[in-house]
């Protein structure tokens, strides 16, 4: 899972580098898978952060079948969620479920 913020916070200077950050839960694994999965994804970030606008803000979360991928199969994961983040966001059209509402009742004649 990966979130991608292009806006620059305050303070954050227009020609900034991309940053990454990575979050890693227990349930990905015990200490030693959780930071083999780090460096990997650490590894494979570094190779596609150029690609980002500068000054953008990256997180990637590792979710629970990380622990037992391939660096293949996190580069391949990884690639399909940054296309999905950098797509343009629809706008919303309103809460999930949500009825619409009807035109107000015209008068008869």
């Amino acid at each position: 899972m990966v979130h991608l913020d292009p806006t620059r916070p305050g303070g954050v200077p227009e020609h900034a580098s991309p940053r990454a950050g990575f979050v890693v839960s227990k349930a990905v694994g015990n200490s030693v898978v959780r930071h083999r999965v780090t460096r990997r994804l650490r590894h494979l970030v570094a190779d596609r952060l150029g690609t980002l606008p500068a000054g953008t803000a990256l997180v990637v979360r590792a979710l629970p079948p990380a622990g037992t991928a391939t660096s293949a199969e996190l580069g391949a994961d990884l690639d399909s969620a940054l296309r999905s983040a950098s797509r343009p966001r629809r706008p919303k059209s309103g809460r999930p479920g949500a009825r619409a509402t009807a035109p107000a009742p015209t008068a008869l004649p």
